[in-house]
């Protein structure tokens, strides 16, 4: 599988025409998630290329603004992480424009409960190291720019090189399908991976059109991925390391997608 180089996190995130890749290869479209699953981690990492979904109404009980964070030693013991989130706009404000309320306090908090959770881990100095970005990303008071860095973080962790886009910077047409299909053929993927929500309601017809086929992402449900769907995939960096968990990502992506 080709891949470009990694997006800086201080660089825009959206390629312009110029820079998107020739036709082929697999793009994933995700909002933008605190620390996220193992099992969104794991597709983004099979993927050539990740769409920031920016622009969709931003939702509470979802995983925009927060993690849940599995005990080191027992991964069943989990507690929520929270980024305390106003939205300007009530319910129709976008991921985009969510806003942290006291970016100061949650900076503080979220780095607490990571160590509290993670300290005891062989390989606790080199996550705190790479976590520099993602606490810095709390002076821009936004919720988005936080779960966009925390993602880059785990993604750069693990090796990966794909590249990076935001669904607001790309061209696409209303319906939630047609847009999705729209965002895939703008970079050139020809394969778009579809979380097993995501399948239940997708109309294939609109990628179809553009000639670009709908593949399931269905990670293992044994071992460190039997928890994969609910917990943060920091739990599963700190109890294998990157190297290991990297190792396992490959074999899946190699296995069902050819990398």
């Amino acid at each position: 599988m080709t891949r470009t180089s990694p997006s800086s996190a201080t660089a825009s995130p959206a390629a312009s025409s110029r820079e998107l890749p020739e036709l082929g290869g697999l793009c994933a479209i995700h909002q933008p998630n605190v620390f996220p699953r193992l099992s969104t981690l794991a597709k983004l990492f099979a993927a050539d290329s990740w769409i920031v979904l920016d622009d969709v109404q931003f939702t509470r009980r979802d995983y925009q603004h927060r993690a849940r964070l599995a005990g080191l030693d027992d991964p069943s013991r989990q507690q929520w992480l929270t980024i305390p989130t106003r939205l300007p706009s009530g319910r129709s404000t976008l991921i985009r424009d969510s806003l942290i309320d006291d970016a100061a306090l949650a900076r503080r908090r979220t780095e607490g409960l990571l160590r509290q959770h993670y300290r005891n881990s062989r390989h606790w100095p080199a996550l705190a190291q790479a976590l520099a970005p993602v606490l810095a990303a709390f002076a821009t008071e936004r919720t988005a720019a936080v779960a966009e860095t925390s993602t880059r973080l785990l993604l750069d962790l693990l090796g990966w090189r794909g590249q990076i886009l935001t669904s607001s910077d790309l061209p696409a047409r209303p319906g939630r399908s047609q847009r999705l299909a729209d965002l895939a053929a703008a970079t050139g993927a020809r394969t778009y991976l579809c979380g097993t929500g995501g399948m239940t309601y997708l109309d294939p017809a609109p990628f179809e059109a553009q000639d670009i086929a709908v593949v399931p992402f269905q990670p293992p449900m044994t071992g460190i991925w039997s928890t994969g769907r609910r917990v943060s995939a920091l739990w599963a960096l700190a109890a294998l390391g990157p190297q290991a968990v990297a190792a396992r990502c490959r074999a899946i992506a190699a296995s069902s997608y050819g990398e």
